[in-house]
């Protein structure tokens, strides 16, 4: 009989042998009910509305400024009525503020709280000496009577300093995407990674969508750490801005831009202008200091890394790099970069003129 009630009842032995305690003393079988623990309530209905009162007059202060008012109020001014509240806890004086007492006594609004974007990793990338891990920024060319001037979009490789650079007319999904996409394209080596600043910009839903079809990892910058971006924003000085200036140039000037950008100047950048590579050096005291002793331009830099042809994109042959790279000296190059540069201001001029 024990193990029959055991079965259907899902009683303990234990349950089960002081109920059959209880019939034989008694001739009833009561079960207690079950009644959860609960604390006492410190805080009484009186003390939710002083509070709101309280928050009301002060424009709902931080919790732990709210109680420094609350603990004056009973040790400087002698409301007593205050006596409870001065001992809670910040964490649970914002409990109180959830109340339905508190809230259908007071008439705060709460403001929308910013959400944390779920597009890209909050970190460093770790290209570990290989190409293809590319530092990305925009450079805005001011505006003029309310108008927004053309934007420049810099990427630039953490390993080989290799450098594209592009234009376009406004920051959103829609102009962004297709620029981003002929950037990507440019470059000779497969890109692996993808950092940028957290602008919305490039933080959002259709760039997280192009860089995820291409298989290339999403990273954005940290809090506190500037050196994140430090390589390309040196870049937009030394670069985008010696070439394009610090004045107003209208949106509608971007696709010539962009076209000046892709034919010559990206050419330039790579193919003929030396950059600085640093070199770590420990002094005696074990303090790091950065060596610049190596000036080489992007490519050379590319062709120093070990099976270098292997980082290549597919359609993108050795030679076809050392023709394009052969093709003139740098001071050739560079003359013609700065002739391509004059004609393009020059109509710059004359849109203007026509616009005027």
């Amino acid at each position: 009989m024990r193990r029959y009630l055991l079965k259907i009842s899902g009683f303990s032995p234990a349950q089960l042998t002081r109920l059959i305690a209880q019939f034989r003393r008694t001739g009833h079988v009561r079960v207690a009910p079950y009644r959860r623990h609960r604390f006492p309530i410190r805080f009484t209905r009186q003390d939710r509305l002083l509070l709101a009162e309280v928050d009301e007059a002060h424009d709902r202060l931080s919790a732990p400024a709210t109680i420094a008012i609350l603990r004056r109020e009973v040790c400087l001014f002698g409301h007593h009525e205050f006596a409870r509240l001065s001992k809670i806890s910040p964490a649970h004086l914002y409990r109180l503020r959830h109340d339905v007492t508190y809230r259908s006594a007071t008439t705060f609004v709460a403001k929308t709280h910013p959400t944390t974007s779920r597009y890209g990793e909050r970190r460093c990338p770790e290209p570990h000496g290989r190409p293809g891990y590319l530092r990305v920024d925009t450079v805005h060319q001011g505006d003029r009577d309310g108008q927004k001037g053309v934007y420049h979009i810099n990427t630039v490789d953490a390993v080989t300093q290799w450098e594209i650079v592009g234009a376009v007319d406004q920051i959103c999904e829609a102009a962004l995407a297709p620029v981003l996409e002929d950037l990507l394209a440019q470059s000779p080596v497969v890109v692996r990674g993808f950092h940028s600043d957290n602008g919305s910009e490039f933080v959002n839903r259709v760039v997280a969508e192009l860089l995820n079809k291409l298989l290339i990892e999403f990273t954005k910058s940290r809090p506190r750490r500037t050196n994140d971006q430090a390589l390309v924003e040196t870049k937009n000085g030394s670069v985008v801005r010696k070439q394009m200036g610090r004045g107003y140039i209208q949106a509608a000037e971007a696709q010539k831009i962009h076209r000046f950008y892709r034919d010559t100047l990206n050419v330039y950048l790579n193919y003929h202008r030396p950059c600085g590579f640093a070199r770590e050096k420990v002094d005696a005291k074990g303090r790091c200091r950065k060596v610049y002793d190596s000036y080489l331009t992007p490519f050379a830099k590319l062709k120093t890394l070990l099976r270098w042809e292997d980082y290549l994109r597919p359609g993108v042959t050795k030679a076809g790099l050392e023709r394009v790279a052969s093709e003139s000296s740098d001071t050739e190059f560079a003359k013609i970069a700065q002739n391509e540069r004059l004609k393009l201001f020059g109509c710059f001029a004359r849109s203007a003129t026509l616009s005027t």
